[in-house]
């Protein structure tokens, strides 16, 4: 399960980036989930729910 956690923000960043090259407009909302979702995954909230 550590592959998954280790690997997690650079999947979550190359969403982000796809998102944004196809819908400029949601750059505001993809960045602030970005944000959360690193955020969470430094504080180890994901533990939390065994993944």
């Amino acid at each position: 399960m550590k592959y998954i956690t280790a690997h997690l923000p650079a999947l979550i960043a190359l969403a982000a980036g796809v998102l944004i090259l196809i819908m400029p407009r949601l750059l505001n909302l993809v960045v602030a989930l970005y944000l959360i979702c690193i955020g969470l995954i430094g504080l180890g909230v994901l533990r939390w729910f065994h993944l």
